[in-house]
């Protein structure tokens, strides 16, 4: 089902991402996790995409798989920058062929050390390949939004620009990267409408369950989080850590649904436990 048609009847929406393996042996890892996050009726689930198109067969498998063994319903991550038009129209094919609705078109990054003369130029930004994709199939597409902006991005007004071209150029909806102060969220929402902005927008959200994640997500993304979240983590226990990262989750959820947001995407890391207890605890 698209997730455009679930987001019109729908006043609130869950949803779960996950990575395709890059180790077979490491497939019942994520084959447990769905197993586990399933009874909790997710909208949709999504498949990302590894850089340059890494993970490309994986992605297309799991997508499948997910459709065909779970019943769920699926988004694959698309990217574009190290791809070709042909390449793309393949992937398409593929996921029209399998009853798959729904796109989340990213530009995404280039391979580490991925020489620039072999970088393809058919798409140099997202909303080129959200143009295409809608110019071509009858997908529902959805692509990123940043609340403290991305990191290419000059200033928070060029960066809400970039997502104003991406929702003119066909996107239905916008899923955040993650955050961990609200107020980064609600601020992005004001830019946003300010700048005509009106397909939904679901926050991304990811429990911090431990020290090492602050430090690994600042670097890798430019997410605050709350000085006040890393001091009560610091010297703590594993097991203190994850109980106050879920707890801070929890609350942080409350708010954006007290707030009337369109839903939760929960960046799972292939991991379900803190997921899970963030939604027993917004029961």
């Amino acid at each position: 089902m698209k997730i455009s048609d679930i987001l019109k009847s729908k006043d609130f929406l869950i949803s779960f991402e996950f990575f395709p393996p890059k180790k077979e042996e490491n497939e019942h890892i994520l084959f447990e996790t769905i197993s586990k996050l399933k009874p909790y009726n997710p909208d949709f689930v999504s498949i990302t995409y590894g850089a340059g198109g890494s993970t490309r067969e994986k992605t297309a498998y799991w997508t499948k798989h997910i459709k065909e063994d779970f019943g769920l319903n699926v988004m694959m991550h698309l990217t574009c920058v190290a791809a070709t038009a042909e390449e793309i129209s393949e992937n398409l094919k593929m996921l029209e062929e399998n009853g798959i609705k729904n796109i989340l078109a990213l530009r995404g990054d280039p391979p580490k050390d991925f020489p620039e003369d072999k970088i393809k130029k058919d798409f140099k930004y997202a909303y080129e390949l959200v143009r295409f994709i809608k110019s071509k199939n009858d997908f529902s597409i959805g692509v990123a939004g940043y609340p403290e902006g991305h990191l290419e991005s000059p200033n928070l007004n060029k960066d809400i620009e970039y997502l104003k071209m991406k929702v003119d150029s066909g996107a239905d909806f916008v899923v955040t990267q993650l955050f961990f102060d609200n107020r980064y969220f609600y601020d992005f929402i004001d830019r946003a409408i300010k700048h005509n902005i009106n397909v939904p927008i679901l926050p991304g959200i990811m429990p911090i369950t431990n020290i090492n994640q602050v430090i690994r997500f600042t670097q890798m993304c430019g997410a605050t989080v709350p000085e006040s979240l890393v001091q009560s983590m610091a010297d703590k226990s594993e097991e203190y850590m994850f109980e106050v990262g879920v707890e801070y989750c929890i609350k942080q959820c409350a708010d954006l649904k007290k707030h009337g947001c369109k839903g939760l995407h929960f960046y799972t890391l292939n991991k379900s436990e803190a997921t899970k207890m963030v939604l027993e605890g917004l029961k």
